[in-house]
């Protein structure tokens, strides 16, 4: 007879889907037709087996002292008797941790690699069950920050990260980047650090250079001293400007061409040094104006004017240092798109005398402003005579007296 939970399927086979004492016993199966049978199939016996249950479950998290001991419980019952095994998530290779005699987890001395989550794992025949915990090992340096990210933004990039383990005590971060070289490789990188704010998880750095390959990482430091960098991550910032352009269907895709100025010459002269050009070759779009770029003493580049209009081939640099080097470079803008810089010339202002600043030429000054410089010098003039006049009449009269 059957009972419930029980079935029996077209080909034969007998279905139990609970198993439990009423399952238990010697089984034997007669197949027949309309002929007989056969006879009965040799028995088999159904047993009941037990899965592994944790009768000792680890805590959630360990906390100890770096080179003590830590013994961490871990025990399960099971028919048959399940196999008790510790693994570190994320190790690779076989772990220094022991197993006692109770299947407890004994780590000592306690070192700092062995800080981490940990897995006891009960298996049997039936099936296997895995419990976790978590060991903090104290009194160490920091461990290495995790996703690290770069944000590039114009001229910098903002650094973000997530702490590692601290150690148990009080870490600072600090973000160390370089310049990628763009010719054959460096016997070194010259890495700059920046240092963040207390409790910061993500730092700004300013003042890069624009269209060029960085490489960013980070370092965590306590009272005992640093831990690992972090990985490498490399990023290049956006130059100026910037422009996101949508794309448009590939049908009505119109490449913009926009060569450099040509030409770029320098001339001195008594207001200072005059730089004239001839228009890019090539502008497939309105040109939109100029930018004038100059580096002193083979220094960085620097924007010395960004707003000259279309139209000028020239522009007057007066105020310069003298016995100075300067270089000047120019790029073109035509609406979204900016060119390639021009060629570069090179001034020296050596055994030359300051040229002066734009201030203090008044051929320069606004008519307005002109105006009344004149008009004030004639009112003091014709008051400084007319008080002269006033004088002289005055002491004629006391000398008639």
């Amino acid at each position: 007879s059957q009972l419930p939970g029980w079935s029996v399927r077209p080909d034969g086979s007998i279905v139990i889907a609970t198993g439990n004492d009423d399952a238990l016993g010697l089984y034997r199966c007669t197949p027949y037709n309309s002929y007989g049978t056969a006879g009965e199939s040799r028995p088999t016996r159904v047993l009941l087996k037990d899965p592994p249950a944790f009768t000792v479950r680890p805590k959630e998290e360990y906390f100890q002292e770096v080179g003590r001991e830590l013994v961490i419980p871990c025990a399960a019952h099971g028919d048959p008797p399940p196999t008790i095994t510790w693994l570190k998530v994320g190790s690779v290779g076989k772990s220094s941790a022991q197993v006692d005699g109770n299947s407890s987890l004994v780590l000592h001395p306690l070192i700092k690699e062995q800080h981490g989550v940990w897995e006891c794992t009960a298996t049997n025949q039936v099936a296997s069950v895995t419990a976790a915990t978590s060991v903090h090992v104290l009194g160490t340096s920091p461990h290495a920050v995790t996703n690290v990210s770069v944000l590039p933004l114009l001229l910098a990039a903002n650094i973000s990260w997530e702490p590692g383990f601290d150690g148990g005590y009080f870490q600072r971060f600090s973000v160390w980047y370089t310049p990628l070289a763009r010719h054959p490789p460096r016997a070194h990188h010259d890495w700059v650090s920046l240092s963040g704010p207390a409790g910061a998880q993500h730092l700004l750095v300013e003042n890069l250079q624009p269209d060029t390959s960085y490489q960013f990482s980070v370092l965590a430091q306590n009272k005992l001293g640093s831990g690992p960098f972090s990985q490498i991550v490399t990023s290049v910032p956006r130059g100026f400007p910037v422009t996101t352009v949508p794309p448009e269907p590939p049908a009505m895709t119109v490449r913009v061409f926009l060569s450099p100025p040509r030409a770029l010459t320098a001339n001195e002269t008594v207001r200072g040094v005059l730089l004239r050009w001839e228009p890019p070759a090539r502008a497939s779009a309105a040109l939109s104006g100029y930018a004038l770029e100059l580096r002193q003493d083979k220094g960085g580049w620097e924007v010395l004017e960004r707003s000259i209009p279309g139209t000028d081939t020239q522009v007057l640099v007066p105020g310069l240092i003298k016995d100075a080097f300067y270089e000047f470079r120019l790029v073109a803008f035509a609406g979204s798109y900016i060119s390639d810089p021009s060629n570069t010339v090179n001034v020296s202002t050596a055994g030359m005398e300051v040229y002066p600043s734009r201030t203090q030429l008044p051929e320069l000054l606004p008519q307005p402003v002109l105006a009344g410089v004149i008009g004030g010098i004639c009112f003091l003039s014709v008051a400084v005579i007319f008080s002269t006049m006033a004088a002289c009449i005055m002491n004629r009269r006391r000398a008639a007296r």
